[in-house]
């Protein structure tokens, strides 16, 4: 792990507070992860984030087993503790479970109007990193769309899980040498099924995002094979 890094995370120290935990040690790396800071193949050596985030070691090794648990760690006989390397079949499966959550996020809507406010949020964000040609921050605003998309449903357990489906997914984007091109087709498909929604068609709404999710796992799919090889 390079010492830039390091430095980030004794920054970070200072979030945890008095009631360290290590539930709130796994959500630190576990945003590093999502950042990109912390990639895919990444050794997590003990004596180093303990150091950084004075915290004791069986904390830190609860927090790796609670990220191990959500898939984005993997443990090596012998090697020790990494970040995980996602194969084509997780993301497909990723994939699987963000269609069967995301669609159905639309497809439960209640009466109009639908309260949308996190979608157009992301979609404003979205625009002006574009715009900025900020295309990694682009992505961190596709990502907080479908996260809004599937708060639609209203249940803490399906946030949970999606927060978690979604750091996996970055995994996989963190890995591709053009971020733009993966993110900026699908920023006017974003604000299509935010107008969808606006107007109360949700059943519009989820045709375009099932094209929208399907044809971004082929493209990504293609490519992270390609990237593997």
């Amino acid at each position: 792990m390079n010492d830039e890094v390091l430095a980030e995370l004794t920054d970070d120290r200072a979030l945890l507070g008095r009631t360290s935990t290590a539930e709130r040690v796994a959500d630190l790396l576990r945003g590093r992860i999502i950042e990109g800071a912390l990639r895919s193949g990444t050794q997590l050596v003990e004596e180093e984030i303990s150091g950084a985030l004075e915290v004791s070691r069986n904390t830190l090794r609860e927090s790796f087993r609670l990220l191990t648990h959500e898939r984005l760690l993997v443990h090596r006989l012998g090697r020790g503790v990494f970040v995980r390397t996602l194969t084509v079949e997780d993301l497909e499966d990723v994939y699987r479970a963000r269609s069967l959550i995301e669609c159905a996020a639309l497809r439960g809507l209640g009466p109009v109007p639908y309260p949308v406010h996190a979608l157009e949020a992301a979609v404003e964000a979205g625009f002006r990193a574009a715009g900025e040609a900020r295309w990694r921050d682009l992505g961190t605003a596709n990502m907080h769309f479908h996260q809004a998309v599937a708060e639609l449903a209203g249940s803490p357990r399906i946030d949970e899980a999606m927060r978690g489906i979604l750091a996996e997914l970055r995994l996989v984007f963190h890995t591709m040498d053009d971020p733009r091109r993966f993110h900026e087709p699908y920023l006017g498909r974003n604000g299509t099924i935010l107008a969808a929604l606006r107007e109360g068609d949700a059943a519009r709404a989820e045709r375009l995002l099932a094209d929208y999710l399907d044809d971004s796992r082929r493209q990504l799919s293609e490519a992270y094979a390609r990237a593997l090889r």
